[in-house]
């Protein structure tokens, strides 16, 4: 195993590394950072949780460190596009952390936040710009951002941001870049989609690989319960009301579904928050913050949400939809057994969602262990042959599609219903 410094960190980033508590480098760390001291343009395959965003911002900090101070407002030289707004807060604690004596000034500019102070930072100047696509893009457009200077640039999640239909507003900021820059794209799987986009944005990038998509999966102990739809909410309840668990990161498939499951919980006992688009910034915040400090047990949040959630001491991720895009399934999971550490991770499968849990497994190439331990199995063995698709599918026993969720403290054939 290499040190850190092996990979040509100077003494302040070494001091650095040490004063945030890092011993040695994970495997993307190893890789990427003489790559990108070298000044060559990287093309990274790394999941959340691999440690990828150390492993741009030492090197960058440490060349953007050594340059002579410039007259005048600071130009921006670094740029760290990244879908979230959760995900770009936290790339700013981390440059901040790491570049606290480096004289490297950085801010972070995102949605649904006044523009007010991202503004007053970026006129008094930074060497460092995280940022979300459209935020960037509005400031642009208003004259405050001017990329003429940029030296680095860093596209963070890209496959995440494909998903999320980002990836024209990436080729718009791509186009107001300096043609002479270094250039380092992650994402956590490589689509064809995202193989053409690094063609057209590095130039003869180094490729590194850790973790593959499926590698990790491998570390995290993983079971599904088949249940009823109207049956989750009862069977969530009664997992969270047991000792051995810790703080769970539960997924559902929309935002209406997190507020529903999280105000469920609160019912019956469990402290939880809901966290999804439609959370305003600061709500977003206080509910990730009540998590880390363990105020809350369970956070509930949709998979775009989640994208932004960087929190290590997560005991067990919940499924409680399953997702119907199988990649979504290896991102919800890796956030337990987070940087090589095991974990637990439970879904939920009505028989509209078969159909998914089949996928996964192929992609997974593993069956996941059917628990049998349950007491609200669904009594259907398995999907019939036509079934409404699962994004379509009502929720169980409502009308109008409503959402209704069992609870524990009524009775329904001795379940309960929460309406």
């Amino acid at each position: 195993m290499s040190s850190f410094k092996d990979l040509g960190l100077n003494q302040e980033m070494l001091k650095a590394v040490k004063a945030e508590g890092y011993s040695e480098p994970t495997p993307i760390q190893a890789q990427a950072i003489p790559l990108v001291l070298e000044g060559r343009d990287v093309l990274g395959c790394a999941q959340t949780g691999t440690g990828k965003t150390a492993a741009f911002a030492l090197p960058i900090i440490q060349k953007l460190s050594k340059a002579q101070a410039r007259k005048g407002r600071r130009p921006i030289r670094a740029l760290i596009l990244t879908p979230t707004r959760e995900l770009a807060a936290q790339i700013d604690d981390c440059f901040a952390a790491f570049g606290r004596t480096a004289g490297v000034y950085r801010t972070a500019v995102f949605g649904g936040v006044s523009q007010g102070r991202q503004v007053d930072a970026l006129r008094r100047g930074v060497d460092v710009l995280v940022a979300t696509p459209g935020r960037l893009l509005d400031l642009v457009g208003q004259g405050f951002i001017d990329l003429g200077s940029l030296e680095i640039f860093v596209l963070d999640e890209a496959d995440r941001m494909l998903d999320m239909g980002f990836i024209h507003d990436v080729r718009r900021v791509a186009k107001l870049l300096p043609d002479r820059r270094q250039t380092l794209l992650f994402s956590a799987t490589m689509p064809g989609d995202i193989r053409n986009l690094a063609d057209n944005l590095l130039r003869n990038p180094a490729q590194v690989s850790v973790a593959p998509p499926c590698s990790t999966v491998d570390l995290i102990e993983q079971s599904v319960y088949y249940v009823e739809k109207a049956d989750k909410g009862a069977l969530l309840s009664s997992l969270m009301s047991k000792p051995e668990f810790g703080r769970a990161l539960i997924f559902t498939r929309t935002k209406h579904g997190a507020d529903k499951v999280a105000k469920m919980l609160s019912r019956n006992c469990v402290k939880a928050e809901a966290i999804h688009g439609n959370k305003t910034q600061n709500a977003r915040q206080n509910a990730l913050d009540s998590f880390k400090r363990g105020r809350s047990q369970a956070l509930v949040a949709t998979d775009i949400a989640s994208r932004g959630i960087d929190i290590d001491s997560v005991t067990h991720v919940i499924n409680f939809d399953l997702p119907n895009e199988p990649e979504s399934y290896v991102h919800r999971i890796g956030r337990t057994g987070r940087a090589g550490a095991s974990g637990i991770a439970i879904s939920f499968c009505a028989v509209d969602e078969r159909p998914y849990l089949k996928d996964i497994e192929r992609l997974i190439k593993k069956s996941i262990r059917r628990e049998d331990d349950n007491p609200f199995a669904s009594t259907v063995a398995e999907a019939p042959a036509a079934v409404a698709t699962p994004s379509r599918a009502r929720y169980g026993g409502g009308t109008r599609g409503g959402v209704r969720y069992a609870s524990a403290s009524s009775n329904r054939r001795g379940r309960a219903g929460v309406r």
